[in-house]
């Protein structure tokens, strides 16, 4: 996968450069290319820190991925403003979104609960430990809503925070928990205790969103090739790396499922037009009901494909249609990468493909952290 980088839209998943080989054989040596990738009021005055006592066979049949979108008012986790490492493009309070209600939906599997998140309960399993989230700026999105998460759990925890490209850390030096989000080079990647790898979004652009010039394959150069096809050829080589490098003994991998984006109003609401609205602008709650009547993104097909049948175990975070109901959690026009021209003209700049923060991706996590409680 790749960063998103200025220029074009600033919704627009892209590589950061203009002129950009895919190269569908992107894990050599120790680089990678193209990374693959409900109403009760909180009464929090103390933190009172219990371990959650959780049974796989609790959930052996549960569906953890089919369920609804509910009011809670003990939720977010956390407030924006006082979680500085959320980057302006996700800040959606921080930049005037005037709803509140979309920060406080709670997931509810069908025939289960989740457990609540337990930041401290993360960081005490997670002693000693580095998690790294693979992948484009979704997995960024991802990986500073965590850092939030853990943050407000443990506020007194001294904390160091490491910038850079590809590579930014945030650790927990009480606890030697490093967190890290990485978009390329997989020589870090073998160091990791835990894999969270995403990918699918700009590997179907096309036109002016189109991330590469010519794409590569077998030594041959293409200018464009069938999608799927070349996700389906880099996904095996990733799996390849993934059986031939990872220590299964020690390292956890995850794959993110694709993040839905809401740019066609046609697909949730019968009675939206192109005269009325064009994309999740002015969107304030979720999909009712637990299935979306939109399309199903072909490269979740691809993704199950690759998996299937790996010698390392991967754990499949299957957040694609609880996702796609919630066309309320994209930041719109409410974020710092826009200028006041660009707010001024939702129909042409609204970012309906990432989420605000708080928002959605707390949800990822608290899957991910039931997972890992598994």
């Amino acid at each position: 996968m790749a960063r998103p980088c200025s220029g074009r839209a600033p919704h627009a998943i892209r590589p950061c450069s203009l002129v950009v080989m895919l190269c569908l054989f992107w894990l050599q040596c120790h680089t990678a290319s193209c990374s693959v990738l409900l109403r009760t009021r909180a009464k929090n005055t103390r933190v009172v820190h219990r371990k959650p006592m959780l049974k796989a066979k609790q959930y052996s049949n549960c569906s953890l991925y089919v369920g609804t979108w509910v009011l809670d008012d003990t939720y977010p986790l956390y407030q924006s403003s006082q979680c500085p490492i959320i980057d302006p493009e996700f800040n959606c309070q921080a930049f005037g979104r005037p709803d509140t209600d979309y920060l406080k939906y709670r997931w509810k599997p069908l025939n289960c609960e989740l457990p609540r998140f337990d930041g401290l309960d993360f960081l005490v399993r997670m002693r000693g430990k580095t998690v790294m989230f693979v992948g484009d700026s979704l997995g960024r999105n991802q990986w500073q809503s965590l850092v939030c998460m853990i943050s407000a759990a443990a506020p007194n925890t001294p904390t160091q925070r490491i910038s850079g490209d590809p590579l930014s850390t945030f650790k927990f030096l009480d606890y030697g928990v490093s967190l890290e989000d990485i978009s390329r080079n997989a020589g870090p990647w073998r160091a990791a205790d835990v894999l969270s790898f995403n990918t699918g979004h700009w590997w179907i652009h096309k036109g002016s969103l189109q991330g590469w010039d010519v794409m590569e394959a077998g030594g041959k150069y293409y200018e464009d090739m069938d999608r799927l096809v070349a996700l389906g050829t880099g996904l095996r080589t990733w799996v390849n790396w993934v059986d031939a490098s990872v220590d299964r003994a020690r390292t956890r991998v995850f794959f993110q499922g694709v993040s839905p984006t809401h740019y066609k109003p046609s697909e949730w609401s019968t009675g939206s037009t192109a005269a009325t609205t064009k994309n999740c602008y002015g969107e304030t709650v979720p999909m009712s009901g637990s299935t979306y009547p939109g399309t199903y993104p072909d490269q979740m097909k691809v993704i199950s494909a690759a998996i299937k049948g790996m010698q390392t175990p991967v754990n499949l975070l299957d957040i694609t249609m609880l996702s796609a109901l919630r066309k309320d959690g994209h930041p719109s026009i409410y974020s710092g990468d826009l200028s006041p021209e660009q707010r001024a003209n939702p129909d042409r700049s609204a970012d309906c493909s990432h989420w605000c923060l708080p928002g959605l991706p707390d949800t990822w996590n608290q899957l991910f952290y039931t997972s890992l409680l598994l």
